[in-house]
């Protein structure tokens, strides 16, 4: 992408209604206006909230948004050139219960509170393979910790991948604590059965591409227990 497209796309980002760029000095000193009232101040009802971390160009966000009328989705990500598209759709499209926000992921706890969410997507992230880099995957045990604390009791996590280092990461996680709880696994989405609905009728750009090329994809869902 062009640096003209990306500092129109800024731009633009500006003037939606449904994007929030917080300042990251509001976030780490606690001063970030929806903390605990997404419901009341932005989306302006009670419903769940849902978040995908990492969101890039938020077409899961904005797909299950439309899938899920009854059910308020954030898409965070720290590249708001990517998820431009995703809320420029959902305003032409009117759908109201579809957000984004610019942020760093280690900052969720500062823009959700305790109990705030009620389930978490994490779609096709980085899976930083080398050792010196674990501390950068989105599923490590310091960002489980950071999630627990805005999560309700017994929230979910989705994790959907098509790297199986990622994907056997993930269980091992599982299997080693205490306080994670394994819902569903499955290392081929689309050769099996019993796969949650949510992680099959929506296509990313990137996983169409990726099932051109043969790749399978892996899911696996889980609960916090707290």
């Amino acid at each position: 992408m062009g640096s003209k497209n990306k500092l129109k796309r800024f731009k633009e980002n500006l003037s939606f209604k449904n994007v929030i760029q917080p300042k990251r000095e509001k976030l780490i000193v606690n001063d970030f206006e929806y903390k605990g009232k997404w419901g009341q101040l932005f989306f302006k009802n009670n419903n769940p909230i849902v978040i995908e971390l990492g969101c890039g160009k938020g077409e899961y966000s904005l797909e299950l948004a439309k899938l899920n009328p009854g059910i308020n989705f954030i898409g965070i990500d720290i590249k708001g050139a990517r998820f431009w598209r995703g809320a420029k759709t959902a305003i032409d499209n009117e759908i109201a219960n579809v957000a984004f926000v610019r942020s760093q992921i280690e900052l969720i706890d500062k823009i959700f509170s305790e109990n705030e969410v009620s389930e978490i997507w994490i779609t096709f992230p980085d899976p930083q393979i080398k050792f010196k880099r674990e501390k950068h995957r989105l599923i490590n045990l310091n960002f489980i910790e950071l999630y627990m604390k805005i999560l309700i009791p017994n929230g979910i996590i989705n994790l959907k991948t098509d790297s199986e280092f990622l994907h056997g990461y993930m269980l091992g996680l599982i299997k080693s604590t205490d306080f994670l709880e394994l819902i569903y696994s499955n290392h081929n989405i689309y050769n099996n059965s019993g796969t949650p609905k949510n992680a099959l009728s929506i296509q990313t750009f990137y996983e169409s591409k990726f099932l051109k090329q043969g790749k399978p994809i892996t899911f696996v869902n889980f609960r916090i227990i707290k």
